[in-house]
């Protein structure tokens, strides 16, 4: 539908923000009006407002303008909107201090990156508090789960199955692909066909531990997002009964949340995002919890900027892959794209035949069930 003259203009006039340098001309009035005042409140440079603009005075540092200013954005944008915007606003107004209060935060949209805030809050959250952000943070960990659980589930428990490989399988489990490839020279080319002389099949996971997971995740504060998903899907790997997980989180100091993994929002406040990060001393944990390498694939995500000693690092790596573990390293676990991450280190890991790459939680039980059945990785294009 084509728009007419007075909407482009309307349009441009929000965009743009007002005053004589706009050019529309043109005046907002109702419901444009306040939708431009929020908008201005977040958006528009002091100087703006000084040179006589016609959009809101800003936030201020209280509470109660900013509760209003939430309430005002989540009537008049969608949700995907309202969280970009609460995120800009922490970001360049300095809210994070306001989250502290519990009226405040009642009235926040949940989201990942809100609740890597009330992460690195940590301590200085008072205990009035506590209990609004424990609930924003368990709406948020539902949410995930309910859209990454059973697809996560599904993916790896056939990883699983497929990886349990029999030579005489019932029908039903016949690996069709490998058949066909291990009976090429069985071919008659006046039949056109194959004779499967030798049937692969797909065994069944037993209930028993077949895999051991360890997640091994840097808490520094730029790896907040990859903290909310990794303590998410910690969990759901914890759920199945076949797999073995371990969760351990680190900066300079490590700490092993594994005993928490049936509940990820204790797993959340058990972490303390920021402060340095020792990815030597982390590994050396992990390395020494492998009791059965060749059934282990350990996960590290980290953005790779490393204060620890590098080269130790880069021995244990080269020293648990020489084992038989499957070893991934993951620069984020996060919906976003490329992180800023250590170049040298990520180019180092790739040579020893461990790629560094990003991953979008979508993607996160393609890379499991890839690293499970020991086959290449589905990196995706950068």
């Amino acid at each position: 539908m084509s728009l007419t003259d007075d909407e482009r203009l309307r349009r441009w006039r929000l965009v743009l923000g007002g005053g004589a340098a706009d050019g529309t001309g043109h005046t907002l009035t109702g419901v444009d009006a306040a939708m431009d005042g929020a908008l201005g409140a977040l958006y528009e440079k002091r100087e703006d407002r000084s040179a006589g603009r016609d959009r809101s005075a800003g936030l201020g540092g209280s509470a109660p303008s900013v509760a209003r200013w939430l309430g005002d954005i989540r009537t008049y944008f969608p949700s995907s909107v309202v969280q970009v915007m609460q995120r800009d606003a922490i970001d360049r107004l300095g809210l994070a201090t306001l989250l502290l209060e519990p009226e405040m935060l009642a009235a926040v949209e949940p989201d990942v990156h809100l609740v890597g805030t009330l992460l690195s809050l940590g301590k200085a959250m008072p205990e009035t508090t506590k209990d609004t952000a424990r609930a924003v943070v368990r709406k948020v960990v539902d949410d995930l789960e309910r859209r990454l659980a059973t697809r996560t589930r599904a993916t790896l428990t056939g990883a699983l199955d497929r990886s349990a490989r029999i030579s005489r399988p019932r029908h039903r489990d016949i690996d069709w692909d490998r058949t066909i490839r291990a009976n090429l020279k069985n071919y008659l080319p006046e039949y056109r066909t194959v004779v499967p002389e030798r049937l692969v099949g797909y065994g069944r996971a037993a209930q028993s531990v077949k895999k051991e997971v360890v997640l091994c995740v840097d808490q520094s504060g730029s790896m907040a997002a990859s903290v909310v998903y990794s303590s998410v899907f910690g969990a759901v790997l914890a759920s199945m009964r076949a797999l073995a997980t371990r969760l351990v989180v680190f900066d300079t100091a490590v700490v092993d949340l594994t005993d928490q993994l049936d509940d990820p929002v204790d797993v959340l406040f058990g972490t303390q995002l920021g402060g340095g990060t020792d990815i030597n001393r982390a590994l050396a944990y992990c390395q020494s919890r492998i009791t059965r390498p060749a059934d282990t694939v350990v996960v590290l995500i980290s953005d790779l900027y490393e204060g620890g000693i590098r080269d130790e690092m880069l021995k244990r790596v080269a020293a648990m892959k020489a084992s038989g573990v499957q070893f991934v390293c993951l620069l984020a676990l996060s919906d976003e794209g490329a992180p800023a991450y250590d170049r040298e280190h990520a180019a180092a890991l790739a040579a020893l035949g461990a790629p560094a790459f990003a991953c979008t939680p979508d993607l996160f039980p393609e890379i499991m069930a890839a690293a499970l059945e020991k086959r290449p990785l589905p990196i995706p294009e950068p």
